[in-house]
């Protein structure tokens, strides 16, 4: 079985990264290859991710990401006897902090290196979450054009101009979330900064771009959010749903280059249809607006869709929706198929509203039984592009 390979590759890869020995690498029930154990009983322990990126908008590359939990020991020994009185029992446990770190890099000279941490207080009532990262993206942007004409004096005009772009920066995003009494809902508030220089190989575009933007510019926005979480587990949910949204302000008088809102609200479901079978529903709406005349062509907002280049579709309002069906092969492993459509409207006369659609079928082992963490494989394609994508989660 191919997926065993895959699994029996990563298993040598992260003994052979972490020192362990090999007997913490199976678990304790079921005998299959987990790294639950390793995670909570190792002091630094953690889960080496491989990054592998088939984005086309930046190429093929790739990295690495460790993903360390940090528990108490009573929290450690609830979560290992809930994980051997039941499969799924560890994974409806809240863990209480993680951390991220990783770094990747492209074939088109794209890279980034990251960290990130959340942590909760007050049995989670108190949530905090912030991250920082820096490096480049060499990206393609595009714009449609279009244009009636003046009668006889100027013809139609109907086409699709790109450019590239190199955006090299540092960016700082944190956000605090506070329980409303022993409800699902959370609300609280959201900063983000950034640092930012971008250019292009066009000369043309290059001093277009010194011209409006500058050598360098900072982007600092604070905004409010709400979110309300009914879903079974953290990683890989197979029951309940989660709506969120937030409205962020970009203003000189937070000290940004540039004037812009953005608000957004999306959401997930998860609908177990009979024990093997699962459907899963996502979607959101995202709006842009701003009376500047010139911004950074990576400011406005994108479709985000697997199998969907980032940055092809732009637009200042962007709406997608995408399902899944899910089939539990067994408590381990896990096929799905997925179908997603977006939309991208520009508030231009001179843009007409774009339409994608993309489509794809993928699979996850579930990699540590006592956090719920599956992780897998998805292969995607849209019109004209197709990647695959190794997730650590639903995928959506």
């Amino acid at each position: 079985m191919q997926y065993s390979k895959l699994i029996n590759a990563l298993a040598v890869g992260s003994i052979a990264l972490s020192g362990a020995s090999y007997g913490s690498f199976f678990d304790e029930v079921d005998g299959q290859f987990d790294m639950g154990h390793h995670i909570a009983e190792n002091a630094v322990g953690f889960l080496p991710v491989p990054i592998i990126i088939t984005e086309p908008a930046v190429g093929y590359g790739g990295g690495l990401v460790g993903i360390f939990m940090h528990e108490t020991d009573e929290q450690k020994e609830e979560r290992k006897q809930a994980a051997m009185t039941s499969l799924d029992g560890g994974a409806q446990l809240m863990p209480a902090s993680i951390t991220a770190v990783g770094a990747a890099g492209t074939q088109n000279g794209s890279w980034f290196a990251f960290a990130g941490h959340r942590h909760t207080w007050l049995d989670d009532k108190i949530r905090y979450m912030g991250g920082m990262g820096l490096g480049q993206a060499n990206l393609d942007i595009y714009k449609d054009i279009n244009f009636e004409g003046v009668g006889n004096l100027l013809p139609p005009v109907n086409t699709t101009f790109g450019f590239d772009t190199q955006t090299t920066g540092v960016a700082m995003l944190q956000s605090l979330r506070f329980r409303v009494a022993d409800t699902p809902l959370m609300l609280g508030m959201k900063q983000l900064a950034s640092y930012t220089s971008v250019e292009s190989s066009n000369s043309v575009i290059n001093k277009f771009l010194e011209w409006t933007l500058g050598q360098e510019s900072i982007t600092s926005g604070l905004g409010v959010l709400a979110e309300y979480d009914t879903r079974n587990n953290l990683f890989y949910p197979s029951s309940g749903f989660k709506v969120a949204a937030d409205y962020m302000i970009y203003d000189e008088k937070l000290g940004s280059d540039s004037n812009y809102q953005k608000s957004s609200i999306e959401g997930e479901g998860y609908i177990p249809i009979t024990e093997k079978w699962t459907i899963a529903f996502a979607g959101d709406y995202e709006r842009f607006s701003t009376d500047d005349l010139f911004i950074s062509p990576t400011t406005q907002p994108y479709i985000k869709l697997r199998g969907v280049e980032s940055y092809r579709y732009q637009g200042d309002e962007i709406a997608t929706l995408q399902g899944q069906v899910t089939y539990d092969i067994d408590h381990r492993w896990k096929v799905s198929a997925f179908y997603g459509a977006g939309q991208a409207k520009e508030e231009s006369q001179l843009s007409e509203t774009q339409v994608v659609d993309a489509y794809g079928a993928g699979f996850r082992y579930q990699l540590a039984r006592r956090y719920g963490l599956f992780m897998g494989v998805d292969v995607a394609r849209s019109e004209g592009d197709y990647a695959f994508y190794i997730s650590l989660g639903s995928g959506f």
